[in-house]
């Protein structure tokens, strides 16, 4: 009997010991089991990124820059890339913002995995897996951060709200989205932890000045420790991503906060003090280290980052110091924070006068990733830094119920020492923290990855609030006997909380598709569809057009390595070697250009360059771009200077072969992103689309738009007479590749009384028409719009297509010389033409020049393209895919004195002549005719009324009926040139 009581009491003591464990260590497995799922969510869509070819497929415009970086590491590991002159055509450029810890980390795991010599394959697998791990491993600070505030149960839930998150977040931390930015939410997460840390070590062991001075170590030795790692984890989020220094702006804040509270409170304000003293103090050294780009650029590790710190921890000793001497000044302790507030004011206004550049960085970031408000126009051109149109919608989109439950969190800890509740110091740092996430998130919609973190810890504090309320262990409980005191409200509490805070985000609350799990699931290579379509391009390029350096056959290409190192100059202007050249295009496209096609942009995503790119495509003469170029070449930076005012700066500017040859125009800069481009150098969208001499208070009937419209400055641009006019009329652009993968259809149309059928203005007094809008299925839903609105009705009053991608050389151009007899010729005119085979599936299209006869019959046409394919890439020119299908044809009609009179001649233009810049005599013969009627005026055409329209092929609306898509490829890139969208419907209507 003995012997059964000992084994069922060793058997009790088992159970017991397995229950007293699993209660210990539960969260390990279930935070695991989160960490997993996040893992596998993010890689579902990873064999779209693993091409057949083995070139490199990304999702996402950084991505490829980021590609770069980590290919340059590897081939200089362990550095990183600090200046790259293989972008910002003709300077070079200071890229610390990539090339960072990010990169080094994938790097490093690749020389592992590779044993030291990692296959481009390895490199590249490396990176597609790095980035959902490092969303992972975000779990673990989000766990203890969430345990901190809400014990075990609290920082499991703030895991499952981090892993179930169907937002921004996900989106960025998919296979394929090589970008910095789940690294920079991976090192705030610990930066935050560390910080939270520090302060609590701090608070209980009570470091003041006095030990200081007594030289106790011994006490002093834990919270230092702490505190330095807490800087150690800064400085590691600014090592991943350098605008990270508004972390420490945000730190500042609540350091100024959380002393002001302690010395009211009568709390000495040396504990906290020591602990910004301490980490930003080893922040402040630590940057220093880093300093590659001198300067206070936030996107630079410059001198911002040590110096920001640097004056954060001079500012806690001094509150600190402040506050003692305040003890003697005999005045009521409420009065310190505003005097504090007052020396802020004080220090900015000094900085303000001392060292201005310095106050508008501080300015210019807070408003622009702090504060929702103060945004530029340029900054509304990039998608991700837009404000959330609806910040409501967004954040339920984003996080589902949890935001709200976090907001009620944030009440909670703010209110507990109301309550007698313990408030910590690390309670003010979340609060502050989260505060600053909110505002940044309503600022930017991208910063939506950054709150998802404080979205999840702060549900922590909620949900322990809950079980607290209800009466239910936060722990967990403890034994099986504790269950049976649950009661049934407690449990009916327990489940509305789940519910609440889970059941947004999973189905079938949630639609299907707006799940984690689904949203993983549907990433795409590129989300605008440009990446694909622009490889093929960049492709040729590289293939076809000369090595960087061995323009006209340099024989420099081996000053310009792909990978190598290169120095940062002092003035930020890198010297090219002769033979070097620049590829004109939009910004947004500038690291494809440089990732595949291997050529040197102008402008690229950093938005450098981006004025003098705008400058260019929207210039309404080809002499204008010229201009533009030819003061780039000079080194100055063009943008709304006359022409008088560029001649002037390129007389007065460096003879430099550093030229922009190739041009490269797609289907997006012609239509949607065209509003974008006119931003930078003005005027508005509005002018290039209204013609000059419309009246608002005229009518226009609907017969009369089109015409009406048919010369608006837009046609002009560089842009369209390069995109759709195919370099008609133009003397220094020939078309040299066209990739038209997709065929992009287009429409123009107006909004319009359907009673009067006259033509609608804006609130602003401008029409409401589209010019060449592409038609996608935004603009089919716009249509729709339109069409439900008994008000309005809309007209479509042109149609046209275009290629995906057109590349243009820039040449000399050769010039056709010749002269007819005779002399004192009232008029004439000189037409040049001939055909031109692309190469491609649009087949052939018609080059025309037009000149004018001078009074003594002589005349000179400048032309772009040969009639041969002398050059190639080996005698360092272009191999172009666009080749002549027979010889210029030469047609000359003149009135003088001996009457009407007409010549017409065939003649070869050899690539030498077009590249050189050399001359061609054209030998013309006399047509005799007896009517001048019968002159052949086909290709006598009005080059200055904007590109000659291309075939439209089968309609694509019909007007007033159901709008329909004709088999046409769908862009997946919202807006449009023009574009007029729902909310211009509503203004009309």
């Amino acid at each position: 009997m003995s012997t059964d009581t000992e084994r069922v009491q060793g058997e009790s003591d088992t159970s017991l010991s397995l229950l007293e464990t699993w209660t210990q260590w539960y969260h390990i497995p279930v935070v695991g089991v989160a960490m997993l799922f996040m893992f596998l969510t993010r890689i579902q869509a990873r064999d779209e990124f693993m091409t057949e070819d083995g070139t490199p497929a990304l999702a996402a415009i950084d991505s490829w820059y980021h590609w770069r970086t980590i290919q340059w590491t590897a081939e200089n590991y362990p550095r990183t890339m600090p200046y790259d002159i293989w972008t910002g055509f003709p300077t070079g450029r200071y890229v610390g913002q990539f090339g960072t810890l990010f990169d080094q980390l994938i790097v490093t795991a690749a020389m592992i995995v590779g044993l030291g010599d990692p296959s481009t394959e390895t490199l590249f697998m490396v990176s597609l897996l790095a980035v959902p791990a490092m969303a992972a491993l975000v779990a673990i600070p989000v766990f203890f951060i969430g345990r901190r505030l809400g014990g075990t149960v609290g920082g499991i839930a703030s895991v499952l709200i981090l892993a179930l998150a169907p937002g921004t977040f996900l989106a960025r931390t998919t296979a394929g989205q090589l970008q910095h930015h789940v690294a920079e939410v991976l090192f705030m997460a610990i930066a935050i932890l560390a910080m939270m840390v520090a302060l609590r070590v701090t608070e209980r062991d009570q470091p003041i000045y006095e030990l200081l001075v007594d030289s106790d170590w011994e006490a002093l030795r834990t919270p230092a420790i702490y505190s330095a790692l807490a800087g150690v984890a800064l400085t590691l989020y600014i090592w991943v991503w350098p605008p990270g220094v508004v972390l420490i702006g945000i730190l500042a804040v609540f350091f100024t906060v959380q002393l002001c509270l302690d010395y009211v409170r009568n709390v000495s304000p040396d504990h906290v003090a020591f602990v910004g003293s301490v980490s930003l103090g080893v922040t402040a050294l630590l940057t220093a280290i880093l300093i590659e780009d001198p300067g206070t650029s936030v996107t630079s590790f410059g001198y911002l980052q040590p110096a920001s710190a640097a004056l954060v921890a001079a500012g806690c000793v001094f509150m600190a110091w402040f506050a003692r001497q305040w003890n003697g000044f005999d005045v009521d302790r409420r009065y310190y924070p505003a005097a504090i507030g007052g020396l802020i004011v004080a220090a900015f206004a000094v900085m303000w006068l001392v060292i201005p550049s310095l106050f508008d960085t501080f300015v210019t970031n807070a408003t622009r990733r702090l504060i929702p408000f103060g945004e530029t126009a340029t900054d509304l051109t990039i998608q991700e830094a837009q404000p959330p149109a609806d910040f409501t919608a967004h954040v339920v989109d984003e996080f589902g119920a949890a935001f709200y439950t976090m907001l009620v969190g944030l009440l909670i800890l703010i209110a507990r020492p109301f309550f007698g509740r313990e408030f910590r110091t690390e309670h003010t740092l979340v609060i502050v923290w989260s505060l600053f996430m909110i505002s940044m998130a309503a600022t930017q919609i991208r910063f939506a990855y950054y709150l998802v973190i404080a979205v999840a810890v702060v549900n922590a504090v909620f949900v322990a609030e809950m079980l607290r309320i209800i009466d239910i262990d936060v722990e967990l409980v403890r034994s099986v006997n504790a269950l049976k005191n649950v009661e049934a409200y407690q449990v009916i509490v327990l489940v509305m909380v789940v519910l609440l805070l889970f059941a947004p985000l999973l189905p079938p609350v949630a639609a299907a598709d707006d799940t984690a799990w689904e949203r993983g699931n549907v990433t795409g290579t590129n989300p605008t569809g440009t990446a694909d379509t622009w490889e093929t391009s960049n492709h040729w390029l590289a293939e076809n057009t000369p090595e960087p350096g061995n323009w006209a056959g340099a024989g420099n290409e081996d000053e310009l390595e792909l990978y190598g190192t290169y120095d940062q100059p002092e003035d930020g202007d890198f010297e090219y070697p002769e033979g070097s050249y620049g590829v004109m295009s939009w910004w947004d496209y500038g690291h494809f250009i440089t990732v595949q096609g291997e050529r040197m942009p102008h402008s690229n995503p950093f938005q450098q360059n981006a004025r003098s790119s705008s400058a260019f495509l929207t210039a309404e003469s080809e002499e204008r771009a010229e201009l533009v170029l030819d003061a780039i070449a000079a080194g100055e930076s063009p943008r709304d200077h006359s022409n008088e005012e560029l001649e002037e700066m390129i007389e007065n500017g460096e003879d430099s072969h550093e030229e922009i040859r190739y041009v490269m125009i797609d289907d997006q800069m012609a239509g949607g992103k065209f509003g974008a481009i006119t931003t930078w150098s003005g005027p508005d969208h509005n002018y290039y689309t209204t013609p000059e001499d419309l009246n608002p208070n005229e009518p226009v009937e609907s017969d009369e738009i089109p015409e009406q419209f048919a010369g608006v400055p837009y046609y002009d641009t560089t842009t369209a007479q390069l995109y759709f006019g195919n370099a008609a009329g133009m003397e220094h652009y020939r078309l040299v590749h066209e990739n038209d993968d997709r065929m992009t259809p287009f429409i123009s149309y107006a909004l319009v009384d359907p009673e009067t059928g006259e033509l609608e203005y804006g609130a602003d007094g401008s029409p409401m028409v589209a010019i060449n809008q592409i038609y996608n299925q935004q603009t089919y839903v716009e249509l729709m719009q339109i069409e439900q609105h008994p008000e309005l009705d809309y007209v479509v009053f042109d149609q046209r297509e275009g290629a995906a991608v057109k590349t243009y050389e820039r040449v000399e151009g050769a010039t056709l010389e010749g002269s007819i007899d005779g002399d004192g010729f009232e008029e004439g005119t000189v037409v040049a033409a001939v055909e031109l085979d692309t190469g491609a599936e649009s087949a052939t299209f018609d080059y025309v020049q037009q000149g004018e006869l001078e009074e003594d019959g002589s005349f000179e046409l400048t032309v772009p393209y040969a009639t041969n394919d002398e050059l190639g890439v080996g005698d360092g020119y272009t191999n172009s895919a666009v080749e002549a299908t027979e010889e210029y044809t030469i047609t000359v009609t003149a009135t003088g004195e001996d009457g009407f009179q007409a010549y017409d001649a065939e003649t070869a233009v050899p690539e030498t002549a077009v590249v050189e810049g050399e001359t061609v005599e054209v030998a013309l013969e006399e047509v005799e005719f007896d009517d001048p009627e019968e002159v052949d005026n086909e290709t006598d055409v009005d080059v200055g009324e904007g590109p000659v329209p291309e075939d439209d092929g089968e309609e694509i609306v019909e007007e007033g009926e159901d709008t329909v898509i004709d088999d046409q490829e769908m862009d997946e890139e919202g807006g449009a040139a023009g574009s007029l969208g729902p909310v211009a419907v509503e203004a009309a209507g």
